[in-house]
Order: structure tokens, then C-alpha cells, then sequence
């Protein structure tokens, strides 16, 4: 502590407070609560500590994202089944994606003052040891938080999905489910600029109003007022049958949606948040109609398809400037409320694109 009440470090640098958010407990089943994580808040010196042997960065993190897959990795895999990444560490910070600045380095592609997305400590500062997971923004003029989304992990998502993946033509049908949802907003607009025929189901009226008058799907329906009846829904919304079904949710969803299929359809397995907090698994039951519809299910990691990205970054920016593509956020101010955020998360109570903020841009 120097004389004027300001925490330095054994060589005499200032040292700052780092509130981060770590897991207390991992979940064993069922939906995570607010108290298996707590914020804990330490001091940090900003750069790169000394005698750090490989080149490395020091970031002020500005927005963290919130994503589905986080649940996975609450949860201990003592069976070598943590993919595509391995289970949080006990009482150390959270890791997703976020948009970063950086204060320091010592790696020769990043300086200081370089604005940045890529993996990070859900905290306010991170020392980031793997400098090759992050990017530089190419496109500041657009919002910084596009890169938490449309213009990072979530976007690249829904366009190597729908176009890698789903294959799609001119005229095609297609169902996004979870379709307000972060991935299924993009995925609907992809598929009108494809010159698609696009409809979505949400979890209440306000998303399915969202979903045709914000993002200009085709229709869209409310799946919790169909009760049982998602096959009728389908079939109403669909009277020709589905080309395409971008799978968010899985379980019963997918089982209608594989009844309503045309034949040589194509159902891209992206998610399946239905089953994430079950402590048993909902089986599939219609699988039989892969078969003479020569249905393709196929599944898909969106780090398989990063060689993508500066083409798809360019692009989305694009149709973003054209306004052909259009975004809604759900921003949670303050890393305090970001365990609440994500636990919200899971009962949909975001709308859009989830996303934290946890220090202002402009500085």
C-alpha cells in the first residue's frame, strides 16, 4: 500500500480491484441457481506480469456474453465427456466469450489500446495466456456488442449452420425454433436473404410478434399455447412440409418437426436447451422417419467452421450496414447481476441476444 492509499505490487505498479464470477459448486442435475456462483473481487496489476515466458495479453473486458453451452460446463464430467470444452475450475473465474480492450501485451499481432472479442474470464480484467483466441474488430463502427453476437461465436453459428450445414436453396422451407433467440434471429433473417420461406416458434406472444414485424419472419407461432399438438402446428405453418429445421431445443419440438419433414429434408442439430437442466434425457420417437424421407440429422461445433470467419465477418457486416439483418440485444449492466442473467437465461426470460455489460466502452 503506498503512502497515498493506492495497492501497488512488488515492483512498485499500481494494482486495480477484479470482481469476477466463479462457480462455487458444480450442478449435478437439473437447473443451476443463482447461489452455485458467487462474485468475488481481488486486486490485479493491469499488464502482463514480468517473466511471463510466452507472449501474452492483459484486457479490460467491456461486454461478456451469455450463452447456452455455459451449462455444460457447470457441470463435473468425471467421464472424459467435457466437449468441445472442458468443465469451469472450482473458485476461479468463468470463461466466455466478450469484447475486450487491451491494456497490455507482450504478443507482436496485439498493443495497447486494440479492441478485441474472443474467450475471456467472465471478470472485469483477464490475463489471456492463448493470445490465438482472440480477434480484432474490424468493423468499430458498428455496436462493440455485435461481437458478443451477430458478429462473433453466436452469428458464426447460425451462418455456418444454416448455409454449411442446411444447404439451403431459393425457395426452401424452413423452421428455426427458439427463433427469437440469439442464434434463431440470425438464422431466420440468413434464410429471407437466401430467398426462403421462414417461420419460428417462440415462448410467448411478444417473441412471435418480434419475429414477424423486427425480424421479418414469414409467420411464427407460440409453441407453449399448441399444448401437445406442435405436430398440428407444424403442419398448419408447413402445409407442404419443412426443407430445413434449425434445431435449438430438441426433444419434443424435434420429434414434431421430423414428422413434418419433406423428403431429402435437412435438420440442423445446433442446441438443445429443452434437455440441458433434465435429470433424464427426453428420448426422440419419430427417428423412423429418417428413413423414408432420406431425412440428413446432423449435428454440428461451431469451432469446426472458424476458418469461416473473416468471410463471414465481412459479410454479416454487410447486411448489417444494410440493414438487412437487424439485432435485438438483452444487456445486463454490471458483472454483479451476471449470474442472474444466466440463470434467466434458461427459462427464456431474455429476449435477444444476452449479453452483460461490465464497463463502459468509451473508456
Amino acid at each position: 500500500m503506498a503512502g497515498g492509499g493506492v495497492d501497488v505490487d512488488g515492483d512498485g505498479m499500481e494494482m486495480v480491484r477484479n470482481r469476477k464470477v466463479v462457480l462455487r459448486r458444480y450442478v449435478t442435475a437439473g437447473y443451476p441457481a443463482v447461489d452455485d456462483m458467487e462474485v468475488v473481487s481481488s486486486t490485479v496489476t493491469p499488464r502482463v506480469p514480468l517473466g511471463t515466458m510466452a507472449p501474452a495479453v492483459m484486457v479490460k473486458n467491456i461486454y461478456l456474453s451469455c450463452d447456452p453451452w455455459m451449462r455444460g460446463r457447470m457441470t463435473k464430467h468425471e467421464d472424459g465427456t467435457a466437449e468441445p470444452a472442458e468443465d469451469f475450475v472450482l473458485g476461479e473465474a468463468m470463461v466466455n466469450f466478450g469484447v475486450s480492450k487491451v491494456i497490455d501485451s507482450t504478443h507482436p499481432v496485439f498493443a495497447a489500446g486494440d479492441l478485441v472479442w474472443g474467450l475471456c474470464g467472465w471478470e472485469e480484467y483477464s490475463l489471456i495466456t492463448q493470445p490465438e483466441t482472440l480477434h480484432k474488430i474490424n468493423h468499430p463502427d458498428l455496436p462493440l456488442s455485435y461481437y458478443t453476437g451477430v458478429l462473433g461465436v453466436t452469428g458464426l453459428t447460425a451462418y455456418a449452420g444454416f448455409f454449411e450445414v442446411g444447404k439451403p436453396k431459393k425457395g426452401e422451407t424452413i423452421f428455426v425454433s427458439a427463433a427469437s433467440g440469439a442464434v434463431g434471429q440470425i438464422v431466420g433473417q440468413l434464410a429471407k436473404i437466401a430467398g426462403c420461406y421462414v417461420v419460428g416458434s417462440a415462448g410467448s406472444d411478444e417473441k412471435v410478434t418480434l419475429l414477424k414485424t423486427k425480424f421479418g419472419f414469414h409467420d411464427a407461432f407460440n409453441y407453449k399455447k399448441e399444448g401437445n399438438n406442435l405436430i398440428g402446428a407444424l403442419r398448419r405453418c408447413f402445409p407442404d412440409g419443412i426443407d430445413i429445421y434449425f434445431d435449438n431445443v430438441g426433444g419434443v419440438m424435434l420429434d414434431a418437426a421430423l414428422v413434418n419433414m419433406r423428403r431429402g429434408g435437412r435438420v440442423v442439430a445446433c442446441g438443445m436447451i429443452s434437455q440441458y437442466n433434465l435429470q433424464e434425457p427426453e428420448g426422440v420417437h419419430n427417428l423412423i422417419h429418417i428413413i423414408p424421407k432420406s431425412i440428413r440429422v446432423e449435428g454440428f461445433g461451431v469451432l469446426d467452421h472458424f476458418g469461416l470467419y473473416p468471410r463471414f465477418e465481412d459479410e454479416m457486416a454487410m447486411y448489417l450496414k444494410e440493414g438487412k439483418v437487424t439485432i435485438l440485444e438483452d444487456v445486463v449492466k454490471g458483472i454483479e447481476k451476471a449470474s442472474e442473467a444466466l440463470i434467466g437465461m434458461f427459462s427464456g426470460r431474455n429476449v435477444g441476444k444476452l449479453l452483460v455489460a461490465v464497463a463502459d466502452e468509451r473508456l
